[in-house]
């Protein structure tokens, strides 16, 4: 029902604007100087070669490792502990006036002539809350009883990740107003795609590579087979 609620919603407003919305006739003539496929992706080549960028692009590339784990398995080691899927996801629901809001205040913050000082001034916070999200795992099996969880340990993990989403954002809208401010305005749609596109793959792959460490560290024991271990996948299959 969800999904086919915002699938009516999304045809409706898609096609509104087919039919309302009308292209500017008057062809501004444009000062890219790319023609191509080709010349763009010269122009890329030439821009990451820069030294600047290239140190910048390491800096993006690996700001994001500290918080991969907390980030991407968080939510799944609630769900491992009994948290109901449902319940998390009805928490992200708050989120979203507060997603809305933090830009528009962020922005602020953000719009002087350093903005990657929001960046900075906010990673130990984003960090700190990664050995919150780990104690967050480790009390949610201690407070769980046979009716669920207990409201207060809602309130907890929605103030976790409100507060959470606070540093998130700062660093996040920080990167995109430092992409936008250093982007020179001849090749601003290119400068800027290539800067956002390796802040996201900063942010992808140490997510996975999180995801993929979970099992190799996860500590197994095996119930009623003391003589068996459970190191690894055919073992723990066995």
């Amino acid at each position: 029902d969800f999904l086919f609620f915002w699938g009516a919603v999304f045809l409706i407003t898609t096609t509104l604007v087919a039919l309302f919305k009308k292209e500017n006739k008057e062809l501004t003539p444009t000062k890219e100087e790319t023609k191509g496929i080709m010349d763009t992706y010269r122009l890329l080549f030439s821009i990451i070669k820069m030294p600047s960028v290239l140190t910048f692009c390491l800096l993006i590339l690996t700001a994001k490792v500290g918080f991969s784990a907390a980030d991407a398995v968080t939510g799944l080691k609630l769900v491992e502990e009994g948290v109901p899927k449902e319940h998390l996801a009805l928490l992200a629901v708050p989120m979203v006036p507060l997603q809305i809001i933090l830009p528009l205040i962020i922005s602020k913050y953000t719009a002087g002539p350093r903005p990657l000082n929001t960046f900075y001034k906010a990673m130990p916070f984003r960090l700190l809350f990664g050995l919150e999200f780990a104690f967050l795992v480790w009390w949610t099996p201690r407070v769980r009883h046979e009716g669920g969880f207990p409201i207060y340990y809602y309130a907890v993990v929605l103030l976790s990740y409100a507060l959470h989403q606070i540093t998130l954002y700062s660093m996040y809208v920080a990167i995109m107003a430092f992409n936008a401010k250093v982007s020179d305005p001849l090749i601003g749609g290119t400068y800027m795609t290539l800067l956002n596109t390796v802040s996201n793959l900063g942010g992808n792959w140490p997510a996975t590579v999180a995801l993929w460490l979970v099992d190799p560290l996860t500590v197994k024991e095996c119930a009623g087979a003391q003589e068996q271990t459970c190191g690894n996948a055919v073992a723990a299959e066995v």
